[in-house]
């Protein structure tokens, strides 16, 4: 069974709440405390699917406009990228399009790109509405989920799970525009029972590591 390691970035404007979904997905809470990103955050996590097992590097890159000029850093040599938004502010959503245009010019290998739609238990608030986003989706390639870091309903984990799934589907094509993949087979299974949903896994939690200028060190949960 393989396991497969790939580059995860997240992006979006300032307050859509991209830290509060990971750590919503990392550990199972919802935490107000959290602050502003500087820079950018960096997080593993092992998520086990029923093909094999995946480790994403996630980069968690800051939103406000003062560390724009530091994206392309985290995002060149990605694999995945997770383009978040505030389903509840329509400027959000419109500079996901300007994040898209940004990595069609300056990337030029295969990604993954899952469009989330974060806030969603704003309801009287909302406005973006869930065709106008999933249409979006669809234009460019990417799936939609919607989220809420305050009460999740299997969203979050449907936002991992998809990035997991497409980096799999990564390592199975043979294409000269393809990013590196880490791929390593094992034919140790790493599931307890052929019944156990994907999630994250316990083996190999990693501590954050500081390797680029500019990084702020989040307090690391066990994945």
């Amino acid at each position: 069974m393989k396991t497969i390691e790939g580059k995860v970035v997240i992006l979006g404007a300032q307050g859509v709440g991209k830290t509060m979904v990971i750590c919503r997905y990392i550990t199972k809470m919802f935490n107000r405390r959290i602050s502003p990103t500087i820079g950018a955050a960096f997080y593993t996590c092992n998520i086990n699917l029923e093909r094999g097992k995946v480790k994403l590097q996630i980069w968690d890159t800051a939103g406000q406009e003062r560390f724009r000029s530091m994206a392309p850093m985290y995002y060149r040599n990605a694999n995945v990228a997770l383009l978040v938004f505030d389903l509840t502010k329509h400027s959000s959503f419109n500079e996901i399009k300007s994040w898209v245009m940004e990595l069609k010019r300056n990337v030029d290998k295969t990604m993954v790109l899952v469009l989330v739609g974060n806030k969603s238990d704003l309801v009287s608030q909302r406005t973006v509405d869930a065709e106008e986003a999933s249409q979006y989706a669809t234009s460019i390639g990417a799936s939609y989920h919607e989220t809420s870091a305050v009460c999740d309903d299997g969203g979050v984990e449907s936002v991992f799970v998809a990035a997991a799934a497409g980096l799999y589907d990564l390592s199975e094509e043979n294409h000269e525009h393809l990013n590196s993949l880490r791929i390593n087979d094992s034919i140790r299974s790493i599931l307890n029972s052929d019944d156990q949903p994907a999630s994250p896994s316990s083996e190999d939690c990693l501590a954050d590591r500081s390797i680029a200028h500019g990084i702020h060190e989040k307090p690391h949960m066990c994945c």
